[in-house]
């Protein structure tokens, strides 16, 4: 089977982009799978922190690996926003495919030494393995929100910089970029996320010349993320969607079944719902 990093880099000279959905338990992961192997298309599971402890580290990579392996199919994992060189090793060491190290709270100088620390370290572990930043700040956290997140300006002043991304790679070595463009983490309750600036996501790929990743593709629209992959982005991430598909299928399930105790029972709506999100969102990213 081929590498994650080969996957990308095929998507990227076909201006299509790979699926990465985060998942908090087996349920979730078993949608994503079901409609990715539906479709043929590679996919990228996604734990953050938070994900990663309740799941388990070493849980997580057991679970992707066995449907990899069961199925001889194209699933990989991520360690999603990991904020410290040790979380990134323990994620390094576990078997994950590839790592995000976010140190968008450190300064730019700092984050550009912490980040070649955890390249470092993973290529001396698995050359294989990717390693990806964000310069830029777009929130934290992956739910529905009543505004821009507190410290998230999309205005163009304050996107990430062409020339600070272009040193920023060359120094750090990292494989992917995910740069502030506009996107926020989570969704808006009112309605569609702003407009991504799809000028400054050119200008970037353009000064960078690796995968770029979009996160916070969550409430941005159809239009938005396929004028994104093609001025560049590679990777489209999607989390708040799928949690909020799956609370509202849960919730649904059990009011109709009161009396239901078996979780293999209540939980085939759910799974149902989370399919057809990813469905809709791998046939976008794919043009399928």
């Amino acid at each position: 089977m081929k590498t994650l990093k080969q996957y990308i880099l095929e998507a990227e000279k076909k201006g299509i982009a790979i699926g990465h959905f985060n998942i908090s338990n087996l349920e979730t992961l078993r949608g994503i799978f079901n409609s990715a192997k539906k479709l043929g298309v590679p996919v990228i599971i996604g734990t953050a922190e938070g994900e990663q402890n309740f799941i388990g580290t070493k849980q997580a990579v057991a679970l992707v690996k066995s449907l990899r392996e069961e199925y001889d199919y194209p699933i990989f994992l991520n360690a999603d926003h990991h904020y410290s060189f040790d979380k990134v090793k323990e994620a390094v060491d576990a078997g994950y495919d590839a790592v995000i190290f976010d140190a968008t709270g450190m300064s730019f100088e700092e984050n550009i030494k912490v980040t070649k620390q955890c390249v470092d370290y993973a290529k001396s572990v698995n050359p294989d393995i990717l390693i990806e930043a964000e310069l830029g700040f777009i929130g934290s956290s992956s739910k529905v929100l009543e505004g821009i997140p507190e410290g998230v300006k999309i205005t163009e002043e304050f996107l990430t910089k062409p020339e600070e991304a272009k040193r920023f790679v060359a120094e750090t070595g990292v494989d992917m970029l995910a740069p502030a463009v506009g996107n926020i983490h989570g969704m808006l309750k009112g309605g569609k996320d702003p407009a991504l600036n799809i000028k400054r996501i050119k200008e970037i790929k353009e000064a960078v010349g690796i995968p770029m990743v979009l996160h916070g593709a969550s409430g941005n629209s159809a239009e938005d993320i396929k004028a994104a992959i093609s001025a560049g982005m590679s990777v489209v991430h999607i989390n708040t969607e799928i949690r909020v598909a799956f609370r509202k299928a849960l919730v649904k399930s059990l009011q109709e079944n009161p009396d239901e105790v078996a979780p293999y029972k209540y939980m085939k709506d759910p799974i149902k719902a989370v399919e057809n999100i990813i469905e809709e969102k791998l046939k976008l990213f794919s043009n399928l």
